[in-house]
């Protein structure tokens, strides 16, 4: 997975536990695409001190995933769900014996539950 996508995953998930500063400069580098110098400017605040408070906010959010893994779980569940979609695909394509579809998609939601 590509580091931005990666980065605004995490903040999705515990972007709530940042400080307001936390999440106003990291929301305009992350989802906005601002530079460390377009934020300085906006925040008043040395381009360095942009570069920081980034870098402890990337730390404390992949810190709380080492911790949580509710990005690493949410992924799985999302690929066991294409799973699915896949296998009625294929279902609705060659007209498979139902009761094979039911216990494919029965093992992959068990695995599901499981997870969560």
């Amino acid at each position: 997975m590509n580091k931005i996508l990666e980065q605004a995953l995490l903040y999705d998930f515990y972007g709530e536990l940042l400080t307001t500063h936390q999440k106003e400069v990291y929301e305009q580098f992350i989802l906005d695409d601002l530079s460390l110098s377009e934020i300085a400017e906006s925040a008043g605040i040395s381009r360095q001190g942009v570069h920081d408070l980034i870098r402890r906010c990337q730390r404390a959010l992949e810190g709380y995933e080492n911790k949580l893994h509710l990005v690493e779980r949410f992924l799985s569940v999302k690929e066991k769900v294409g799973e699915i979609g896949e296998i009625l695909d294929e279902w609705e394509r060659e007209k498979k014996n139902p009761e094979e579809i039911v216990g494919r998609i029965r093992r992959i939601s068990d695995t599901i539950i499981e997870e969560l």
